[in-house]
């Protein structure tokens, strides 16, 4: 009986094969990025740019446009949410601090960076491809769509700012001190004596 349960069940197909050795690079990769994090950004602006160029040169796709910036809102919300919110949920694990005689407990996320990187370009490549698919060049009058997403970004942005100012809580490393490890002394060197 060869070829019936034998080796022949476990060979891959090559198209398979090729989809995970693929896979398998993209993720190495990936991974490879994931503490380089300015030259991340430096991409992703590359990647916006060239969704720009391509929506103001084709003049259409801003219903796609619009879609993108619902989600981007969504993100930095995410990106800018304590992974813990102490108005909805009673937890455990590290809260933030409500008054200033509790314990520092540091600010986590509830969208880390690299994820938030990682969602925003996946994002502009995604609708960078639907441009070229005329089914979604559906016709609207642009400027009322930009005044919408602008009055909504302005809300839920004064919305969450509310929310930082009332916890007391910051989510960005700008003017936070960091440790920069044991600086040495003119004493603790040799002498030139």
């Amino acid at each position: 009986m060869e070829g019936v349960g034998g080796d022949g069940a476990s060979v891959a197909s090559p198209v398979s094969q090729w989809g995970h050795d693929a896979w398998r690079m993209y993720q190495y990769y990936l991974d490879k990025s994931t503490p380089h994090m300015t030259y991340r950004w430096i991409g992703t602006l590359v990647v916006v740019a060239i969704y720009c160029l391509r929506v103001y040169y084709v003049q259409g796709f801003y219903i796609i446009s619009y879609g993108l910036g619902i989600y981007l809102l969504n993100l930095l919300i995410g990106f800018l949410s304590p992974l813990v919110d102490p108005e909805l949920e009673v937890s455990n694990g590290p809260i933030l601090p409500t008054k200033g005689s509790d314990e520092f407990k540091p600010f986590i996320r509830r969208l880390p960076e690299f994820k938030f990187w990682y969602s925003i370009t996946k994002a502009f490549w995604i609708a960078f491809v639907m441009t070229f698919f005329s089914v979604f060049d559906v016709p609207v009058f642009w400027p009322i769509l930009l005044c919408y997403w602008i009055v909504l970004f302005v809300l839920t942005m004064r919305r969450q700012i509310a929310h930082m100012i009332k916890y007391k809580y910051v989510p960005f490393n700008i003017g936070k001190q960091k440790y920069g490890g044991k600086k040495p002394s003119t004493s603790d060197g040799p002498r030139g004596d």
